[in-house]
């Protein structure tokens, strides 16, 4: 007896460690990249080895990056290609919606802290030049931003975008998402419309796609390994820490929390409000993307990883999760929006200036939208922030001081970023799944209304304890009547 319980406790924990060996290694992975950095950080290496060291965690960039562009455009063309548009319409508006209130909530946790802790009060001798660091010029307007959002959703060139962004008078490296999103959606959707002829391209999407999650399965066993180097690099990186933080503390503290608060308490709130389920039960299943997020402060580069545990741990429907999942990424920027929000009023703070109602309206709207057009990449936001000084008149030349401590505040910004993308996807499986449910259900009414007037025309003796009706088309009744008229006869 004791050896079959000991037989049993053993199968348990192989099964456990099968199921789990990537999480629990991706986790390690980070721990021992900490211990590592620090170890590393005291040896005074060179550039060139800095460079060495920094390589496997370069690759593991690289790799994901190579497979976002892919991903997203197969994915989307094949989600938007596999839903009639109807249901397209309704998950399209339902997420959008999802995304612009949640980021809205988020705003406003932002704001709220920053009044409430005042990050930047009594740090007026707090500037760039005392910190050791370089000022951060912007030059642009912010109808310039709202423009260049216009331009990126509609690219000239698609081959260009798949490469490069377009900003006023700049072209710097970085992958139009915004533009190939709404192309592949729309191009998915004109896919579907074809009927028969497009049935061969929306096959090849298909095997396109699944083609690119295989690549995405091999990646991920790269990920542990390259996450260790990638953490322990940043950290040997690092400048006086203890300076910074001492100095910035109060700014770190007040986005930290309004992430702890937004992604521990709000998403989930809203998540078990739509599905009444547990939401932590759902996140358990997130564990990989999450380290991934926190490892490469990238919302993009942990698509790949997010994509394949949705649907393997969380069993999300694959037309769902690879229709809504690259959009989140690209528009769904809830972490973005709490440390903009307090980052503005904490440079506000900092130059002593009041803010009035209006400015502080206009910090709320300006952050939910330029989110939308954010890159999902490191250090992304700092450009939103000066989009949002710039709408409410404020300075830009403090941004240096958040790029100083953008490195802490990326991380958890990512994380909520990717998990308000996984709750959207399973509260949009679970309605999807609730409609699914109905039409069964009418389409099982019809059929016993169908064949309970077959059996009434057919019958022609009836016992006399049944109530006679006569019976139309089940289209010409509505559900409670049909069913008054399938209990008459039964």
């Amino acid at each position: 007896m004791e050896k079959k319980n000991g037989h049993t406790m053993t199968d348990s924990l192989m099964r456990f460690l099968n199921r789990n060996m990537l999480v629990i290694m991706t986790v390690s992975g980070v721990l021992v990249g900490v211990g590592l950095g620090m170890m590393v950080r005291n040896m005074n290496l060179t550039r060139a080895q800095m460079t060495y060291f920094a390589f496997p965690g370069e690759m593991l960039l690289r790799m994901l990056k190579m497979i976002i562009l892919p991903l997203v455009v197969c994915s989307l063309i094949s989600g938007a290609a596999s839903l009639d548009t109807r249901s397209l319409g309704k998950l399209g508006g339902i997420a959008v919606s999802y995304f612009l209130v949640t980021t809205l909530i988020a705003s406003g946790i932002g704001v709220s802290l920053a009044f409430i802790i005042k990050p930047g009060v009594g740090a007026g001798a707090l500037n760039t030049n005392n910190l050791g660091l370089e000022s951060v010029n912007t030059n642009k307007e912010t109808t310039d931003s709202f423009l260049d959002l216009a331009r990126n959703l509609f690219p000239a060139n698609l081959v260009a975008a798949a490469f490069r962004s377009v900003p006023v008078g700049t072209e710097p490296d970085g992958m139009n998402i915004l533009g190939l999103v709404l192309f592949a959606m729309v191009f998915g959707v004109a896919l579907r419309k074809l009927g028969e002829e497009g049935e061969e391209l929306i096959r090849f999407f298909n095997a396109f796609n699944e083609a690119t999650m295989v690549l995405v399965s091999w990646i991920m066993w790269y990920v542990p390994f390259g996450i260790m180097f990638l953490v322990g690099s940043k950290i040997v990186e690092m400048e006086d820490v203890v300076l910074l933080v001492t100095s910035l503390g109060k700014y770190i503290f007040a986005s930290v929390l309004g992430h702890i608060i937004h992604g521990g308490v709000i998403l989930p709130l809203i998540y078990f409000g739509f599905t009444r389920k547990n939401p932590f039960s759902f996140l358990s299943g997130l564990i990989t993307p999450f380290t991934t997020a926190f490892a490469t402060c990238s919302s993009s580069a942990t698509l790949p990883s997010m994509m394949k545990c949705v649907e393997e741990n969380n069993g999300v429907d694959k037309r769902i999760s690879r229709f809504i999942l690259p959009i989140g990424a690209t528009v769904n920027m809830d972490g973005a929006a709490i440390f903009q929000c307090v980052a503005a009023v904490f440079i506000a703070q900092l130059n002593n200036i009041e803010l009035n109602a209006g400015q502080i309206f206009t910090i709320l709207v300006t952050a939910t939208a330029s989110s939308v057009g954010a890159a999902g990449i490191p250090a992304g936001g700092i450009i939103t922030i000066a989009i949002i000084l710039e709408a409410i008149g404020l300075p830009t030349n403090d941004l240096s001081l958040m790029l100083a401590v953008d490195w802490i505040v990326d991380r958890t910004t990512t994380v909520v970023n990717v998990e308000g993308d996984a709750l959207g996807a399973g509260i949009l499986h679970h309605i999807n799944q609730q409609e699914m449910k109905k039409q069964h259900l009418g389409e099982e009414l019809a059929e016993v209304l169908v064949e309970a007037v077959a059996n009434t025309q057919a019958d022609e003796e009836t016992s006399p304890l049944v109530t006679h009706q006569t019976l139309g088309s089940a289209g010409d009744q509505s559900p409670r009547e049909s069913a008054e008229a399938i209990e008459s006869v039964l």
